[in-house]
């Protein structure tokens, strides 16, 4: 192994990690690590990918429910190649460029490897993948004065599937299968098997989903989250309160045997039962920086970790696994690695996320229980899309705004939709608590337009139907 070579400052991960390569970096020298995709998670297997499925799912389901517009339609055929196709042939162009780039551009070099700690800001790249400037199999020692960890995070298989030996697929996986299966078994209640179920679904494949909860998607209001329960059930079979014990290949595809005896049967299956950070082999015992029990490095709010000019964002260190999360991180590290003595802090008060399934779901700030865990006297609306002009037009039935307030300040201490492009409706209230958290509810609705008679007078309603301090009487 020859000695090793120093930079500035050394990268682990081509995620959001890459955009720390900012102009202020210019004259500096630069590495970035990556054993996978060059792109992270969001742009080769995450929110970017399964997005223009969402679309191509959306379309199918449009011309299925036309009739009840007065307008007839057939879903004549599904070419799967030609969605799947349209996708990654745009991704992949992007991922190889992005990696040429750091291979060939200015001040930076890519080591298409894998990284472990072996010191203090020193560590040993093996190198995993050509298109480098080191042959696979080579081992290259390298040092920084700063080393950022954003290595992101990988799937988490049960036991019971990965002692079984059957074959399985996960969200890393699924959206390259070469044909549509009849059938897609999906473990997991969670966002990435609502999704799913919903890009599938949509195609024609049967879906069965199995959770172990009592209800799907349980991070959210539990109002919201059983009324989409609810709506699932009428999309595709949904087993909750049960997860695998055994599963077995058969000639048909997979069967699982589930907690309480009873089979789930599908051509093939989907494991989404949620993502772990990927730090467990990264030689992190060789340096002070310490770990959550999850596997999370420790960071404090600037993104330094327990030893000295080694940081941490996005899904290795938060416990937020959401892209706009990972990129305002690594606004913040980027900025406090060149301006040492003017740190900005991560801004996790009021993290937004959606669920882009059907219909889709949107949520910021506090849920009913959370609101009332934290001592607020709380006051709630529900405000249904039907009840609005905009969602005569779409004849919804489903959809609906929950608004969580404060009865005695009339602030807005959470919003949760579930309906019809939930994750733009949701867009001004995130606004309001992000830069103004002091506005009452009356105060953001009376205090703009809302544009008649677009979606997003659901809001608007539900906002005006939150308690303020002058009324009289208990919360909703």
């Amino acid at each position: 192994m020859n000695e090793s070579t120093h930079y500035d400052l050394v990268i682990i991960g081509s995620g959001s990690g890459n955009s720390l390569v900012t102009p202020e970096m210019e004259g500096r020298r630069t590495a970035v690590v990556e054993g996978g995709v060059f792109g992270g998670t969001c742009l080769n297997v995450g929110c970017i990918p399964t997005k223009m499925f969402v679309y191509a799912a959306e379309v199918a389901t449009t011309v299925r429910d036309a009739a009840r517009f007065g307008v007839d339609a057939t879903l004549d055929q599904v070419r799967w190649a030609d969605i799947r196709d349209r996708v990654f042939g745009r991704i992949d162009p992007i991922s190889d460029g992005g990696r040429d780039y750091r291979v060939h551009g200015p001040d930076t070099e890519a080591y298409l490897g894998h990284a472990r700690f072996v010191g203090e800001r020193e560590l040993e790249v093996e190198i995993t993948r050509p298109g480098g400037r080191h042959p696979v199999g080579e081992r290259v020692r390298i040092t920084g004065d700063q080393v950022v960890v954003a290595t992101g995070a990988r799937p988490v298989v049960p036991e019971a599937i990965t002692r079984s030996g059957v074959q399985f697929h996960s969200s890393d996986t699924i959206m390259r299968i070469p044909e549509l299966p009849a059938s897609l078994v999906i473990v997991g209640g969670g966002v990435i098997a609502a999704e799913f179920a919903h890009v599938f679904g949509a195609l024609g494949v049967e879906i069965t989903v199995v959770a172990r909860g009592d209800r799907l998607l349980r991070a959210l209001d539990v109002e919201l989250s059983q009324a989409w329960t609810d709506l699932a059930r009428t999309q595709w079979q949904v087993r909750t309160g049960v997860e695998p014990t055994d599963a077995r290949q058969t000639p048909e595809g997979v069967e699982l045997t589930l907690s309480d005896g009873s089979l789930a049967t599908g051509e093939l299956l989907l494991v989404a039962t949620g993502r772990r950070p990927n730090t467990d082999d990264l030689g992190l015992e060789h340096t002070a920086v310490r770990t959550h029990p999850d596997g999370r490095v420790v960071v404090d709010e600037h993104g330094r970790t327990d030893a000295p000019g080694v940081w941490a964002l996005g899904d290795a260190s938060s416990e937020h696994q959401l892209k706009h999360v990972a990129n305002q991180e690594a606004r913040v590290v980027a900025h406090n690695l060149t301006h040492p003595e003017e740190l900005h802090a991560f801004d996790h008060r009021f993290v937004p996320a959606a669920v882009f399934t059907h219909p889709q779901v949107a949520t910021v700030g506090l849920t009913e229980a959370e609101a009332m865990d934290q001592g607020h006297r709380v006051t709630t609306k529900v405000q249904r899309y039907g009840d609005t002009a905009y969602g005569w037009a779409m004849e919804d039935s489903t959809g609906l705004v929950k608004a969580v307030g404060d009865a005695d300040t009339g602030r807005v201490l959470g919003v949760h939709i579930v309906g019809p492009h939930a994750s733009t409706v949701i867009q001004p209230v995130i606004q309001a608590l992000s830069l103004g958290p002091d506005v009452d509810a009356h105060t953001l609705a009376r205090g703009q337009y809302w544009i008649h008679p677009a979606m997003a007078e659901v809001l608007e309603n539900a906002l005006l139907g939150l308690t303020m301090p002058e009324q009289e009487g208990p919360g909703t």
